[in-house]
């Protein structure tokens, strides 16, 4: 299966948002790793997918009250 990147746009402002999501997204199958730059204005979320489709990645995030829009 080929690896494939997704970006979001997310609403993760700090460390204490991004550790809310964290062992969801350490913990999801298809997730080779991921990031959030937080010192983005759009708060861009990075997720190495190894099967993991964007819209599960959304899910996740947004399971957690946070949202995630995909950047096309």
């Amino acid at each position: 299966m080929e690896n494939k990147e997704f970006q979001f746009k997310t609403n993760l402002n700090c460390g204490g948002c991004v550790s809310k999501v964290k062992s969801d997204l350490d913990n999801a199958e298809g997730v080779c790793h991921w990031k959030v730059d937080t010192d983005n204005a759009d708060k861009i979320l990075t997720v190495s997918s190894k099967g993991i489709t964007e819209e599960e990645v959304i899910a996740i995030v947004k399971s957690k009250g946070f949202k995630a829009e995909p950047i096309a």
